[in-house]
């Protein structure tokens, strides 16, 4: 599992900073963060450009939108999208605002995300 360790210590600090506990999993390739036994978002490596990228959960109703922002893209490991999830290339996450744009997306969806863990 190959992803830049920049990327997750700084997404350790926009959660920190928000005061929001979380965890950390390693899973779909990369590490997970997750809220409330929810995946909130993850960083893992693109196979084709080797670029790290970010894997959001934003919901359904929120997806749309944000696929029209830079470097966003429909989440795709087996061929088909997940629904409510998405991949951000560095283009669309390099600059503050932008990362806090997808940290935001992720926080304000996780209350309304069913819980992964098992019962």
């Amino acid at each position: 599992m190959a992803f830049d360790e920049y990327l997750v210590e700084r997404l350790q600090s926009s959660l920190k900073r928000r005061g929001v506990s979380f965890t950390q999993k390693k899973m779909m390739g990369g590490l997970l963060f997750m809220v409330d036994d929810k995946m909130l978002m993850g960083i893992n490596q693109d196979k084709h450009s080797k670029q790290d990228r970010l894997m959001v959960r934003v919901g359904e109703k929120a997806e749309e939108l944000c696929r029209k922002r830079t470097g966003c893209r429909s989440m795709e490991f087996t061929g088909r999208p997940m629904k409510g999830f998405v991949f951000v290339d560095p283009e669309g996450f390099d600059l503050d605002e932008d990362w806090e744009f997808w940290v935001e997306m992720a926080l304000k969806y996780n209350p309304e995300a069913k819980s992964s863990k098992k019962r």
